[in-house]
């Protein structure tokens, strides 16, 4: 039993996550042997106390945003949702002139940007819960469905419970390597880790498919690792979602622009690859820079709550930018508050930011960040290298 498991900010594990714990699996990714077999404080040179006191800490300033939570917060996320749909709306509506170049690249762009904030600053902050204690259904984590062809219900399974939980644990946590990529020395060298670079590219394009696909765990079926009904049960959401996103933005919305369908269909292919390709950078940025820390299982062993917050810190890594920059990511730029409170409203971390850092400063413990252009240009690197039999991070 770990801490993690106990943190109000993680959503519980549903009833699959259940079904798979029942069924002990090998490991399944091959994992070299690790020099680091000791817990997350031999990452630091805090003793025990200092740890549960930064917790402490830490707990002090989650317990006072969730104290402040009000109408400005309830209004903020309101007029987003409000722009969002502006812009969707206009450009969509520019594209049923797109066979005149200027209204094709105006609409695309306004598409791709609404596309770019349904997903970071409204679809993934509500359906984290930030804006649950709002009580209202229309913006609430039990029913918001996105524009994505990743549902709800098995991203809030694969990201909120196992990313959140077992954040840069290489074997637990899919977001290192989506199954697909090295991303760590801990995961043994294969021939097939030469196509690193280029599978990553092709991520970065279809990244939408890659985070529908990631909770399927692939490599655990060709293992005979997974019950085949659960796989189906996976397939059949995964397949109904991506057909009605087909539908709308390939069909649909075509087919109503009547003899300009062909400057739909490329506007809205376009759309979909720019927020795919943002996205992608934007999400690896986040914890696969240089000083970002890996971790390991055994690392999670009788896991405290100070020593939960000290590996969220670690493994984290914020991206420098003013405001419009962070809300195009969703406020992700704060990767590190995100995952210290992913609760609290997306808003709100600018806000604590500073506090975040200062706490950083005093314990002795590195608060990563940097321009977007730098942290992606060292993600690139290290999945260059790690392509090679003998490349280190």
């Amino acid at each position: 039993m770990t801490a993690v498991l106990e943190n109000p900010t993680h959503a519980e594990p549903g009833p699959e996550e259940t079904g798979r714990e029942q069924h002990p699996q090998r490991p399944v990714l091959e994992l070299v042997p690790s020099s680091r077999r000791e817990d997350v404080a031999a990452t630091t040179d805090l003793t025990a106390e200092q740890i549960e006191e930064l917790g402490r800490r830490l707990d002090a300033i989650r317990d006072r945003v969730l104290a402040e939570r009000g109408a400005s917060d309830a209004e903020y996320i309101r007029g987003v949702i409000r722009k969002q749909r502006a812009l969707e709306i206009g450009g969509r509506a520019l594209l049923f002139a797109g066979v005149l170049p200027p209204a094709w690249i105006a609409g695309t762009a306004m598409l791709s940007i609404a596309k770019i904030l349904e997903n970071m600053e409204i679809g993934h902050n509500v359906m984290h819960g930030q804006w649950d204690w709002m009580r209202d259904p229309k913006i609430h984590s039990s029913t918001w469905e996105w524009d994505n062809v990743s549902s709800s219900a098995e991203w809030k399974h694969s990201h909120n419970y196992m990313h959140h939980t077992y954040t840069n644990v290489v074997g637990k946590d899919r977001d290192v390597g989506y199954g697909i990529l090295r991303l760590s020395e801990e995961q043994r060298w294969t021939p097939y880790y030469l196509g690193n670079p280029l599978y990553n590219f092709l991520l970065s394009l279809f990244f939408e498919y890659g985070v529908a696909l990631h909770d399927l765990e692939v490599e655990k079926v060709v293992a005979g690792q997974k019950p085949l009904s659960r796989v189906w049960q996976q397939i059949k959401a995964i397949g109904r979602k991506t057909g009605r996103q087909i539908l709308k933005d390939y069909v649909a919305f075509p087919a109503l622009a009547g003899p300009f369908f062909l400057p739909v269909l490329a506007g809205n292919l376009t759309a979909n690859l720019v927020r795919n390709v943002w996205t992608h950078a934007v999400i690896f940025c986040g914890h696969f820079p240089t000083g970002a820390v890996q971790f390991t299982e055994e690392q999670l062993e009788d896991e405290s709550r100070g020593e939960w917050y000290v590996r969220q810190l670690l493994g984290s890594a914020n991206l420098d930018g003013g405001r419009y920059f962070h809300l195009m990511t969703g406020q992700l730029s704060f990767q590190i508050e995100h995952h210290l409170f992913p609760d609290l409203p997306s808003n709100r971390y600018a806000e604590i930011a500073p506090e975040v850092r200062e706490l950083c400063r005093e314990y002795g413990l590195e608060y990563t960040t940097g321009p977007l252009w730098k942290q992606y240009m060292q993600v690139l690197g290290t999945i260059n290298r790690l392509a090679l039999p003998n490349g280190k991070r």
